[in-house]
């Protein structure tokens, strides 16, 4: 009896000792399956992002996405890119920037209908702002402000002296997103009789020199002639430095004895109703075009106007030689054309 029970105990040990190690195997063999399946759906997808690739300059980062979630959240920074901006101006009914507009200047392009027909790139109701003659003490932060309290760009040419005068002021209109561009030396007119060539040419690019000494960096190849007198010579010479030239559709006449804030609003929107576009030329040297500007810009707004700013495809490179030059003659040691990065530096705060 005994042995009849061990023979029964021995059987079904034997039974279980089977059936596990059949799950056992079973199971080993599904588990050495599955990840050759995963990889297989895995790689079935990877043909057609070399396609797109291949088609379209893309990131391939952005067609090698493995999981179909990462995809679909992707797009999903776009639809933030306008409250960001939106939140980056205090004035939720601003005027603002309509576009930016990059210009390439190689050859010398010109701008302003007043002397340059060739390129019509505004669209109606679209204008570009535009100031000479800064920077100067009070005008162009009221300039400033204004802009900026309607969150809109302008651009910005800078006679030499000026900017040697009131550095840190320039260094404002740049780094208030403004552009800024040229205006001469010392806003000489260079169809003057009493000019030599040389001395034309030198006026220009001890311009460029000391605008550039006084933002610490390169200004815009943008520039525009004294009283709108173009010189011949110098806008043939503007074409082999590759910079654009700017006239004006609009001029605000502010610079006139008598002008006021409310006439040079009229004077501008007068002209402009009319037009329907085109660029406008101002001077933020003049106290009555600061004091004007929050009214012409509430009037642009309501008028249904946009702004469109105007940036340059490359800086301009001065000439070293003009550079030497305007160190000597403001007694400035060589050693002070660096960079203030470069001199002084914050090691605790």
């Amino acid at each position: 009896m005994r042995n009849a029970l061990g023979l029964m105990l021995a059987s079904v040990f034997a039974a279980v000792v089977i059936a596990a190690g059949g799950w056992f195997y079973y199971s080993a063999r599904a588990d050495q399956g599955a990840p050759k399946t995963v990889a297989a759906r895995a790689a079935d997808p990877l043909p057609a992002p070399a396609k797109l690739a291949a088609k379209d300059d893309v990131e391939s980062t952005a067609t090698i996405a493995a999981k179909p979630a990462a995809a679909a959240a992707a797009p999903a920074p776009a639809p933030a890119m306008p409250a960001q901006q939106k939140q980056a101006c205090a004035n939720p009914n601003a005027l603002g920037v309509a576009r930016v507009v990059e210009i390439d200047t190689t050859g010398g392009p010109g701008f302003g209908f007043e002397h340059f027909k060739q390129f019509d790139f505004l669209t109606e109701k679209e204008v570009v702002l535009t100031f000479d003659d800064g920077p100067w003490p009070v005008n162009t932060p009221a300039v400033l402000k204004a802009l900026a309290d309607e969150c809109t760009k302008g651009l910005f040419f800078s006679v030499g002296k000026h900017a040697t005068y009131h550095p840190e002021i320039l260094r404002q209109v740049l780094a208030q997103g403004h552009t800024v561009g040229t205006h001469t030396w010392s806003h000489v007119n260079l169809n003057s009789k009493k000019m030599t060539e040389q001395q034309v040419k030198d006026e220009v690019e001890k311009g460029f020199s000391a605008v550039r000494f006084a933002l610490g960096t390169n200004p815009a190849p943008f520039f525009r002639f004294p009283q709108l007198q173009h010189n011949p010579a110098m806008v043939t010479y503007f074409g082999t430095r590759n910079v654009a030239m700017f006239s004006t559709d609009i001029d605000s006449f502010d610079f006139r004895k008598g002008a006021t804030p409310e006439k040079i609003v009229e004077t501008v929107m007068t002209r402009l109703d009319k037009l329907g576009k085109g660029i406008i030329l101002m001077h933020d040297f003049q106290k009555h075009t600061g004091e004007a500007l929050p009214a012409l810009l509430a009037r642009l707004k309501a008028g249904g106007y946009k702004v469109v700013q105007m940036k340059a495809k490359t800086t301009f490179q001065t000439l070293p030689e003009y550079d030497e030059a305007l160190l000597k003659d403001l007694k400035v040691p060589t050693s002070s054309a660096r960079p203030i990065g470069s001199v002084v530096q914050t090691v605790s705060q």
